[in-house]
């Protein structure tokens, strides 16, 4: 901080400040050639960002075959033959004389009424009694891979397997999401889409599973244990699974943890009435509720606190089933697995089936109680995915495309593999330009055409699928096309046209100070202004597109007729001023378009065509700009202008350091005036008081 003026009286920052505005006028020209350089590096930024978007967006839309060969389909019946195209198609016809047959999926309805059941509610609370419910438990888990390899050991718990009870082929594994098949017998294991599950319950894979991936299994087993922290308000708890079964043989056991050790001194355990919760002493200590799973602590139950920790495990059975779904679909056999809790309401299970990959669709009528299977695919398949010529003759032996399996599907949705209720699924038979043939699918594909068969019949007029060329839609095309180039020339012509006023320097800091907001932005938008007038760079870029365009492509596949833009009735404007912008003699361009669409496509698309000369010409125009101008993310070590705007902060710094310096010795020297000045008058004062003394 410094004072001047004191002794002389005088301004002396004032004074300083006005020499260093003096003296300073050579670092604001820098700074003003800095800021003009940074102006100009973001507008050519900008021209490039132009040319990068009609390069990438309408240069490559341009390229693509389905700009010029978009299709017209006509059908001469639409309610029994529909037909789509794409760009592969060629112009052409189809008739199809008969459709004998239409495809159809497999459809298996149940052998019997299941009733009319809730279909939101519990399906074991509303047949209790059926065949298809077991004791026992649904359980889960899962293990991520530590070392590669083929047997892992999941440690399932309350696992008994025996013959008499083998569900193995039942349950459900998963790596990382994918559905493994299920086999129980080591031999059978043959592909890397099966895991054998042994005795011990140890998972057996045909291949390596590598390290870090996560397998899942869901299984069923003797009894679910579950644990619950209990703290001062015990509360609620809810049990995973439900209705929980209690009798006999069927017993609910508490194990009592106290600080991690089990706690033998006390136990608990549920009365005979099957509702309460007795502790050693006899004392209800909480409720239990069957059919919801849910359990009620009371107050005069186990609590812990900052220094006991209670906690319990409780080990229970639920009733529960299973069944499987196979599928023979296009790309082979599929198979999926469902366990069903008893608390699973029939729509939950339907919702399971239908979003599963095995490619059945299951539908329950409430009014007559009746289940159906639908396969998601029509036609008829062998297990390898193959198509079956039904044509044949004889007939080949007829293989149901879906099959069930487990005590769910028979006992309760009243499913029979030995006695199926099918409607047979079959393929669809046609005669098409004269050859009868078949599909699995009433919507097919042949040479580009997507057909949709829509109903039989074997008599009347054939049906005509005409397939022509779009010509109103490739006009459109190439006159969008024309378009946006015009739009992208507009934009780099009024930018080489832009006035500039070269008075209109970038404003210093002090002049900053003496202008209000408004007039600091319009002063800078004149600053700005003109900035590319003129550019080189530029106008060779709009030069060597003119000359893309007038060129003659050389292609054998195209016609000498149409080898130019101008023989389409694409030209240049006639004003000169607007920097080569295209026009459009619709009625030319569509001729051609009609006459030959093969050589239409080939100018613009082919090899050496229109398209390819612009897009070469903007690549080598915005690698000149980007080495003038760099991009977003460049250093400016990296391009010209950026190496012109580091040398001028390498000035600025220079002479802002030699200002500072000068600044520093005007001030010492005004310093040294004011000490002298101080030091005479204080001599002054002392005569003047000596002699008047």
């Amino acid at each position: 901080m410094r004072i001047g003026g004191l002794a002389s009286g005088m301004d002396i920052d004032s004074i300083v400040k006005k020499m260093m505005q003096a003296e300073s006028v050579p670092l604001d020209k820098i700074k003003q050639k800095k800021q003009i350089l940074e102006w100009q590096r973001d507008d050519y930024r900008s021209m490039n960002s132009i040319l990068f978007n009609f390069r990438t967006n309408d240069l490559m839309n341009m390229r693509l075959t389905t700009a010029y060969r978009v299709r017209n389909v006509s059908s001469s019946d639409e309610a029994k033959v529909t037909a789509t195209a794409t760009a592969a198609a060629n112009p052409s016809s189809y008739n199809i004389s008969s459709v004998s047959k239409l495809a159809k999926s497999e459809m298996r309805k149940n052998q019997s009424s299941i009733g009319k059941l809730d279909e939101n509610k519990s399906i074991y609370l509303q047949d209790k009694n059926n065949a298809a419910w077991h004791d026992g438990a649904i359980n889960n888990a899962s293990k991520t891979i530590e070392t590669e390899g083929k047997q892992f050991d999941l440690e399932l718990k309350n696992v008994t397997i025996s013959s008499s009870k083998d569900e193995r082929a039942m349950w459900n594994v998963k790596v990382n999401g994918k559905t493994y098949e299920v086999v129980t017998q080591e031999s059978n294991l043959t592909n890397d889409n099966q895991v054998y599950i042994d005795m011990d319950g140890k998972l057996n894979f045909n291949n390596n599973i590598a390290k870090g991936s996560t397998i899942s299994i869901e299984y069923t087993a003797d009894a679910r244990t579950e644990k619950v922290k209990l703290g001062e308000n015990p509360g609620t708890w809810q049990l995973g699974q439900k209705p929980v079964n209690f009798d006999a043989t069927n017993p609910i056991t508490f194990k009592i943890m106290k600080n991690g050790v089990e706690d033998t001194t006390e136990k608990y355990e549920v009365d005979t009435d099957g509702k309460t919760i007795k502790n050693k002493a006899g004392t209800a200590v909480g409720t239990i509720e069957l059919e919801t799973g849910k359990i009620t602590f009371n107050s005069d139950g186990l609590k812990s606190d900052s220094s006991t920790k209670y906690e319990l495990e409780i080990e229970y059975k639920h009733k529960y089933s299973n069944f499987g779904i196979d599928t023979i679909t296009s790309t082979g056999e599929r198979k999926a697995n469902f366990l069903v809790s008893g608390s699973d309401s029939l729509n939950s299970i339907i919702s399971k089936v239908n979003n599963s990959s095995v490619g059945v669709s299951m539908f329950y009528d409430s009014f007559k109680g009746d289940v159906t299977l639908t396969r998601t695919e029509t036609g008829v398949f062998k297990n390898d995915g193959t198509s079956v010529d039904d044509s044949t003759v004889p007939p080949p032996t007829y293989v149901s495309q879906i099959s069930t399996s487990g005590d769910f599907m028979k006992e309760f949705l009243k499913f029979d593999n030995a006695d199926p209720v099918l409607e047979k699924a079959q393929n669809a038979t046609f005669t098409i330009n004269g050859l009868e043939t078949l599909r699995s699918s009433n919507t097919f594909t042949i040479n580009g055409v997507s057909f949709t068969l829509k109903q039989e019949f074997t008599t009347g007029p054939a049906v005509t699928i005409g397939i022509t060329n779009d010509s109103k839609k490739v006009y459109e095309n190439i006159k969008g096309f024309v378009d946006k180039y015009n739009e992208m020339i507009d934009k780099i012509q009024s930018k080489l046209d832009e006035e500039r006023y070269r008075k209109y320097q970038p404003l210093t800091d002090d002049e900053k100070e003496q202008l209000s907001d408004k007039q600091q932005e319009k002063w800078e938008s004149l600053a700005k202004s003109g900035l590319l007038r003129r550019d080189p760079t530029l106008s060779n870029v709009l030069s060597q597109m003119r000359l893309n365009l007038y060129g003659t492509v050389n292609n054998s596949e195209i016609s000498p007729e149409y080898n130019q833009l101008t023989k389409l009735g694409i030209t240049t404007t006639k004003d000169w001023l607007s920097g080569g912008k295209l026009e459009i003699n619709e009625e030319q361009l569509k001729k051609a378009i009609e006459n030959d669409p093969e050589s239409v496509e080939q100018l613009f698309r082919g090899e050496g065509g229109v398209i390819q000369k612009l897009s070469d010409t903007i690549t080598n125009g915005m690698d000149t700009l980007r080495d003038k101008a760099g991009s977003a993310n460049s250093v400016n070590d990296t391009f010209s202008i950026g190496k012109e705007i580091n040398d001028l902060e390498k000035r600025q710094v220079s002479f802002e350091k030699k200002l500072q310096s000068l600044e520093t010795r005007y001030w010492a020297q005004f310093t040294a005036m004011e000490q002298a000045m101080q030091k005479a008058n204080s001599q002054s004062s002392y005569l003047a008081q000596f002699f008047g003394n």
